[in-house]
């Protein structure tokens, strides 16, 4: 097999196994995925991925359910570097005004990655927002939702920072979406990356 097939598979493991033990809660895997500087942005969390590790299992032992599903991958590589876009579904279960509600969010996660010491694993982990909605869980239940708070979130993301508002959540508003000037800067970070750009982030750290 050619190399850069095997390079291409080795990172694509790399994303799926972020989703299954993130979900397991198999913290100690999950840990590898990262490389020490690695940085992860949500809705809800913007910061250092050993501290995303250890707030994801807090929630998870307090019972928050957040769950990941994976599509499609790309990956563009370049040598020791690479960026990845794998389609994914996040799915998250909690109360509104009493009501039990799953909310799917539907994007891309958009992965800086590095090989270092002969490891691929992420140096920056953003996700892109395309569409999402929210539904009772019991077919009976009647939920009506604050117009006005709703409103007050991107598109692409409302119902989820909806959800995670009433759940106690401080929510990003200026995520990348399917479409803007956003996303646009993402992707020109991409190619920079892969071109030799000294860091993940423009300027050289998270905004």
């Amino acid at each position: 097999m050619p190399n850069d097939a095997l390079e291409r598979l080795a990172i694509a493991e790399v994303v799926q196994n972020w989703a299954i033990w993130r979900d397991a809660g198999d913290w100690e895997r999950f840990r590898t995925v990262w490389h020490d500087d690695g940085w992860m942005t949500a809705t809800w969390f913007q910061g250092p991925a050993e501290t995303f590790i250890e707030v994801s299992r807090s929630g998870f032992e307090r019972g928050v359910s957040i769950l990941h599903f994976l599509g499609g991958i790309s990956v563009d590589l370049n040598d020791h570097r690479a960026t990845a876009q794998t389609k994914m579904t996040i799915s998250q279960r909690g109360l509104v005004d009493g009501v039990l509600v799953d909310v799917v969010c539907t994007g891309r996660f958009f992965d800086f990655f590095a090989k270092r010491n002969g490891r691929w694993a992420i140096v920056r982990r953003q996700p892109i927002y395309e569409k999402d909605r929210m539904d009772p869980v019991s077919p009976s239940a009647t939920l009506t939702l604050d117009a006005t708070l709703l409103d007050s979130f991107p598109e692409g993301y409302r119902h989820l920072a909806y959800l995670q508002t009433k759940l106690g959540f401080t929510i990003k508003k200026d995520l990348p979406q399917l479409k803007g000037d956003v996303v646009a800067d993402l992707y020109a970070h991409g190619r920079a990356w892969l071109a030799g750009a000294p860091s993940a982030f423009p300027g050289g750290g998270p905004a």
